[in-house]
């Protein structure tokens, strides 16, 4: 069956530059060049999966505008993407388009956040993603167009931007791009890879985002004990609001031979982190006074409150390089009650 004809506005122009630089004096940059979308570019990128160009991928849920897949490839073009990559990217809005999510709130807080990407299974391995050294910096293509696509279509398409509906104080760095594989060939004989564990198969592939807050890199290399791992870990995270419904923590392939030497599982880690990760009431109460989160009770004064509201709102991936006993923490906008990870398969076309 014929694809159906693209029906976006047509610019001429005489040579690269000049398309870059109209694309800026459009608007449709975050600040870095951006490839120009050309008609051939756009259906090639449908033609890879299978997709008309008016088929709808996702919906701002106030401002109620719509994008589609031709919208959702020419942003995919810009941000520097490769065709195959486009799988992941559509199935990452398809994600963003769950109320749980709440792409609006939670792209759109003052606070600043950023959408975070991370993918599982066979397709990273494809496209040749990062999932170990330098996993959270720049220089690799898929990680770094990938997140950027998902950006660029919020900028272009949804109004999350500084001149129309973005009111962030400070902002994100990872607003440029934010976008991880999980290292699963390292993971521990007892841990399986994070889509598994949301109920996908092993030879899936899939795609989670969710708003991210700053990352904070913790861990402690005096020691193999997990315990003196951990501990440190915890004393980093005490400093945070209790009752996190979600957290993300990515731990290095360092930590996480210790953890298999010892024979931990996850469920040993969430437990040991939910038991010391806390901080008396009363200094949570003194400090932390949240617009819509109230501070705890003068009645939990003398007790030690938890940063997890339970063993399991701890999520836990495996990645980074060697070398270091760390884990990067990252946080889900507004404690993870107002906003939740997503996770979907990603269909690739046969």
């Amino acid at each position: 069956m014929a694809m159906q004809r693209t029906t976006s506005q047509r610019h001429t122009l005489e040579g690269t530059q000049s398309a870059i630089e109209f694309c800026y004096s459009m608007g449709w940059s975050d600040g870095l060049p951006v490839v120009p979308p050309t008609e051939e570019l756009v259906r090639q990128f449908l033609e890879y999966v299978e997709r008309d160009p008016s088929d709808v991928v996702l919906v701002e849920p106030v401002a109620g505008r719509v994008i589609t897949a031709e919208k959702a490839a020419a942003n995919s073009i810009m941000a520097g993407c490769l065709p195959e990559y486009f799988p992941v990217v559509l199935a990452a809005l398809d994600a963003m388009g769950e109320p749980v999510f709440n792409l609006h709130g939670a792209s759109l807080n003052n606070g600043g956040a950023a959408v975070m990407a991370i993918v599982n299974g066979p397709i990273a391995r494809k496209i040749d993603m990062n999932s170990g050294i330098a996993l959270f910096c720049p220089g690799n293509r898929a990680n770094a167009t990938i997140g950027r696509a998902l950006h660029l279509v919020l900028w272009n398409c949804t109004g999350n931007r500084p001149d129309e509906m973005d009111k962030t104080v400070f902002g994100h760095p990872g607003r440029y791009s934010m976008c991880i594989a999980e290292q699963e060939e390292i993971l521990p004989a007892n841990w399986e890879p994070f889509h598994v564990e949301r109920g996908l198969p092993p030879t899936s592939s899939a795609v989670t985002v969710f708003s991210a807050l700053q990352p904070q890199q913790t861990g402690y290399g005096g020691s193999p004990n997990p315990e003196d791992i951990l501990l440190a870990v915890a004393d980093t995270m005490s400093i945070m609001p209790p009752w996190h419904q979600e957290i993300m923590m990515v731990v290095s392939p360092d930590i996480l031979a210790h953890f298999g030497n010892a024979g931990w599982s996850k469920a040993d880690v969430r437990e040991f982190l939910f038991q010391e990760a806390r901080r008396l009431g009363s200094e949570v109460r003194r400090t932390h006074n949240f617009k819509y989160i109230p501070p705890p009770p003068e009645s939990m004064d003398d007790k030690m409150l938890p940063v997890l509201e339970r063993p399991e709102a701890l999520q836990l991936l495996a990645g980074g390089g060697e070398g270091g006993a760390q884990v990067m923490i990252v946080p889900v906008y507004g404690l993870g009650l107002h906003a939740k990870s997503v996770t979907r398969e990603i269909l690739e076309a046969q």
